[in-house]
């Protein structure tokens, strides 16, 4: 069995070095960090079991690493404080921050071995670390959407968030939610017909995320309108994301604009990948640090030729496409560290498959649609052969075409009136 990890940070070298001495002879495994900014490379590395931080240190104090730790979504193994200056004050604020325990010095043998024990104990029960909107980056337009979103961390109203898939909703909504309250991120969208108020009972001062909101059909969305009614009541915030034109959906009869109206009181884009490009070299570490810690393999550096590869490639599918091309890297690169050939590899294994959609997309049924003319122009066009085929398939039936287009049938035939396409 691995010997269990512990980091010692503390700027005097007999401290260290004594509780270096100490642990190793109990049959733990330490390693020793003089200061802030050496505690900080490692955890960027490793997730030891337990943190041993001296509050008083020359470059950066103890308290302000365990925050910063903590709203990276870093803090995830017990963090004892030690200091010679230790006052009720100092334990308690380092505990509301999330500590494990304060230890006064000197340290005495036995409450050492007692604590770092307990917080053994302790780290087998916490999650590992996970992907926050912290890890986005540290450009102008991701330090922007923090802003924005800090500042409606003071309501409770609704939420419209707006971009593409993949873009990171799920990470805007959960930098909302408060450590300790419900949150529900809504699968079954069924639940929003048949039960919204058992929902609110489950979600009393906490959030319902609503991944695509887009996708709720007509029962749904008036199941969300009566839950969006008793938020107040039950201090619960409600935050839907999509990805699509929801006035254009309103105007094709597919969504409530009442529902629209409700949503749209606070609405915040988020940014694409593109967008933010020169934070992808970080994302792409904070994504393989994250992924070694949780199946408990050696992080991988990038050369620094990987990293500009990445950046330079394109991210249709954003985050969530970052993120599988940094698994499948970390899992099937040979050498120490990812190189550009490797990051190459990986994307080039989809550049065929790519090019077989995009041309089966642009003959649909052997119909020809020339797909690089702005979508305006060829719209109508779309449509009216879109229409013409399930015309054509279902034999004149407009129930069933309908039907295929989740459209009403008023709406249907205005369509088709629209676009020319004549039924008898």
């Amino acid at each position: 069995m691995t010997a269990r990890q512990v980091l010692v940070v503390d700027d005097e070298i007999g401290i260290r070095e004594l509780l270096r001495d100490i642990l190793e002879d109990e049959g733990y495994q330490v390693r020793l960090a003089e200061n802030a900014a050496e505690a900080r490379e490692f955890r960027q590395h490793a997730r030891p079991d337990v943190v041993l931080l001296d509050i008083w240190m020359p470059d950066c104090d103890g308290i302000t690493l365990l925050k910063e730790w903590g709203t990276g979504g870093l803090l995830t193994m017990p963090v004892v404080m030690m200091s010679g200056h230790g006052t009720i004050d100092t334990a308690v604020e380092a505990t509301r921050i999330g500590a494990f325990d304060f230890l006064e010095k000197p340290i005495a043998l036995q409450k050492l071995l007692k604590t770092v024990n307990a917080a053994l104990k302790h780290s087998e029960q916490l999650p590992k670390s996970d992907m926050t909107l912290l890890n986005l980056g540290k450009s102008a337009v991701v330090s922007e959407l923090r802003q924005r979103l800090e500042q409606l961390s003071m309501s409770k109203a609704p939420l419209l968030l707006i971009g593409e898939k993949g873009s990171g909703a799920e990470l805007c909504a959960k930098f909302l939610h408060q450590a300790g309250t419900p949150w529900i991120e809504l699968t079954e969208l069924q639940r929003l017909a048949e039960t919204p108020l058992e929902l609110l009972e489950q979600l009393r001062e906490g959030i319902l995320f609503v991944p695509e909101v887009a996708d709720l059909d007509k029962t749904q969305q008036k199941g969300l309108m009566v839950l969006l009614s008793k938020t107040e009541k039950y201090g619960t915030r409600v935050i839907c994301s999509t990805s699509r034109p929801l006035p254009e959906m309103v105007s094709e009869g597919t969504f409530d604009n009442g529902l629209l109206l409700i949503l749209s009181v606070s609405t915040l884009r988020i940014p694409s990948l593109a967008d933010h490009r020169e934070d992808i070299p970080e994302l792409a570490r904070a994504m393989a640090f994250l992924l070694a810690e949780t199946i408990a393999a050696p992080y991988r550096e990038f050369e620094t030729a990987a990293l500009n590869a990445l950046r330079n490639a394109d991210w249709p599918g954003n985050l969530t496409q970052l993120d599988s091309v940094i698994h499948n890297l970390m899992r099937t690169s040979l050498g120490e560290k990812i190189t550009s050939e490797d990051v190459n590899r990986v994307i080039e294994q989809f550049s065929p498959l790519q090019n077989v959609v995009e041309q089966e997309s642009s003959k649909t049924n052997g119909l020809p649609i020339d797909l690089n003319r702005p979508l305006r122009e060829v719209r109508d066009e779309f449509e009216r052969l879109y229409f013409e085929y399930h015309i054509k398939k279902t034999d004149k039936n407009m129930s069933r075409v309908a039907e295929a287009a989740e459209l009403e049938r008023t709406h249907l035939y205005r369509k088709l009136k629209q676009l020319g396409i004549k039924i008898k």
